[in-house]
C-alpha cells in the first residue's frame, strides 16, 4: 500500500466499529453500504506508523492485522518483526503483505517474503499487494495485463505451497481495470476509498474491503488503514478456522 500523507487537520468520529472507537481524518459519506454495515474491522500496517502501541490496538476492537513484512526481492519492512511479535502477543489475528515490483522475477521474490516471514504459528494468509508504483525511483514498469497475471500466479504458486495457504490479492482500482488481475484464482482485498466496492470493482467478490487510509485507531499514531472484513462476526469467526494456520 503506497503511503500518502495528508494534510486534513480535523477530526470525524466514525460510528464505533467493530466495539472500538475509530474515528477519520478525512472521513468519506458511503452511504448505507459503507463499512459502518460491516461488525469486523482491522488495520494494515508498516514502518510509517512508526512504533505502535498493540496493547491499546487490541483493547480497541481491532479484530485483525496485515503487516508489511516484504518489497521487490531484498527490501524488508524495518517494523515487521516487531509488529509480527507483538500482535500476536496480544492476540490479534495477523498476517503478513508483499508489495510487488514489476523489475524482480516472481520465483525471486516469493522466496524473499519466505525468507522472512515464518511459517511457525498461527497466522492468517500471506497477501500479495499488486499495484502500480509511480513514485518508485528504480522500478514504475507497467507490463501488460497479461504478464501481470502470469506473475501474480508463480507468486501465489509458490508461496502457497510453502505455507498450505493460498494468498489473497491486494489490488487497487487503476491496477484491476487495466490488468484484469480479477481474473486469477484468489481471494481478493480491494481498496476503494471513495465509493463503495460494488461501484468500483462491479461483479468482483471480495473478502476484505480497505476503506480509508487516515483512520485513527488507539494506539497507532497518525492515520492508518482500516479495512471490513465482508461478513458477520460469526462468519469472521468460520473464515478463520478455515484460513488460519
Amino acid at each position: 500500500m503506497l503511503r500518502i500523507l495528508s494534510l486534513c487537520v480535523w477530526l470525524a468520529p466514525l460510528p464505533a466499529l467493530a466495539g472500538g472507537p475509530f474515528g477519520d481524518y478525512d472521513p468519506v459519506d458511503f452511504g448505507p453500504r459503507g463499512p459502518a454495515r460491516y461488525a469486523v474491522h482491522g488495520i494494515d500496517v508498516a514502518r510509517f506508523q512508526e512504533e505502535i502501541d498493540w496493547r491499546r490496538v487490541a483493547a480497541s476492537g481491532v479484530a485483525f492485522a496485515w503487516i508489511k513484512a516484504t518489497e521487490g526481492g531484498d527490501v524488508k519492512d524495518p517494523s515487521f518483526d516487531r509488529n509480527w511479535q507483538l500482535a500476536a502477543r496480544h492476540g490479534i489475528p495477523r498476517g503478513a503483505y508483499h508489495f510487488y515490483y514489476f523489475c524482480t522475477q516472481p520465483e525471486v521474490q516469493a522466496r524473499w517474503f519466505i525468507r522472512n516471514v515464518p511459517r511457525r504459528g498461527r497466522s492468517l494468509p500471506p497477501v500479495l499487494d499488486m499495484e502500480w508504483n509511480p513514485f518508485s525511483p528504480t522500478c514504475t514498469t507497467r507490463p501488460p495485463g497479461a504478464e501481470v497475471r502470469r506473475q501474480a500466479r508463480i507468486f501465489l504458486d509458490i508461496v502457497e505451497r510453502y505455507y498450505g495457504q493460498r494468498p489473497i490479492i491486494y489490488t487497487t482500482p487503476e491496477f484491476y481495470a487495466v490488468t484484469g488481475i480479477g481474473q486469477v484464482r484468489a481471494e481478493f482485498w480491494l481498496r476503494s476509498v471513495a465509493k463503495t466496492p460494488d461501484k468500483v470493482y462491479p461483479g468482483q467478490p471480495w473478502v476484505f474491503w480497505q476503506y480509508t487510509g487516515t483512520g485513527v485507531v488507539p494506539g497507532v499514531a497518525g492515520g492508518v488503514d482500516i479495512n471490513a472484513f465482508r461478513g458477520t462476526r460469526g462468519a469472521w469467526r468460520r473464515w478463520l478456522r478455515r484460513h488460519e494456520k
